[in-house]
């Protein structure tokens, strides 16, 4: 767990998966499938602030890391999500080195951020305070999504801000801002991804991205990306439910081939 930071901007080749399933139980059996991590989908699922910290603790029984993504760059969420135990964060949306700044600063204790100081979870609940304020910023994990046209333009100024570890692709929505929708738009978004990947690694930064499946991993793996979201547990629940439901449907049909 103390070491999720060093394998992270160590380049160490790390697969996960978004937790979206509002619940620690799914937490749990995700751990249990043996991830090298998890990140908690504050952005898009129905998840609380009081759900966040349970699910954290899910992750923490089965010794896996846990990140966030938080719903933007509130540093308010950021700091909440910390808090709360999370080994790091993801930042979505993140289109300039200014705001790519603030997620850092948000991230980070005095003197290299503005982070506040409070008794949550992640300091013992105020009991452990100073020795998590020795230790917490080697330790947190600052990733920031690059997502946009405008975060495309900017990626090599936000590459380029100290204190980010990694610079996160995210396909879907930069594939919506770049107008690269579908079949027909493949080429100009893998051009994008691979431009955003060259960038982050030129800055000595980890670059990292979400999959849908297990097969885009070695592609982007080949271009400098170690970091990898690979789909998401309701993903995972919804293609296992659907492969054995069909599964099981055969076996009716060679019983009853009328």
């Amino acid at each position: 767990m103390s070491e999720f930071r060093q394998k992270c901007i160590g380049k160490s080749s790390l697969v996960g998966s978004f937790a979206a399933i509002p619940h620690p139980v799914a937490v749990e059996v995700m751990a249990l499938a043996g991830l090298d991590f998890l990140c908690i989908d504050w952005e898009h699922a129905q998840i609380s602030r009081e759900m966040i910290e349970s699910m954290v603790r899910a992750a923490d029984v089965h010794r896996v890391p846990a990140m966030v993504r938080v719903p933007g760059h509130a540093p308010e969420a950021i700091q909440a999500a910390l808090d709360s135990g999370a080994q790091g964060v993801l930042v979505p949306r993140v289109s300039t080195p200014a705001q790519a700044a603030m997620a850092v600063k948000a991230s980070r204790y005095p003197p290299r951020g503005e982070r506040g100081v409070g008794p949550g979870r992640a300091a013992g609940y105020g009991y452990r305070i100073p020795e998590y304020l020795a230790g917490a910023n080697e330790r947190t994990v600052v990733a920031i999504q690059v997502e946009t046209v405008e975060g495309l333009a900017n990626v090599d100024a936000i590459a380029a801000v100290e204190g980010v570890d990694m610079v996160f692709v995210g396909p879907g929505d930069l594939s919506v801002s770049i107008d690269a929708i579908g079949p027909k738009g493949a080429d100009k978004l893998a051009d994008a991804i691979r431009r955003i990947i060259g960038v982050t690694i030129a800055h000595d930064k980890t670059s990292g991205i979400f999959c849908a499946s297990p097969q885009t991993v070695g592609q982007w793996a080949a271009v400098g990306a170690s970091f990898f979201v690979l789909a998401s547990d309701t993903m995972f629940l919804g293609a296992g439910a659907a492969a054995n439901h069909a599964a099981a449907r055969a076996e009716l049909a060679r019983e009853d081939p009328r």
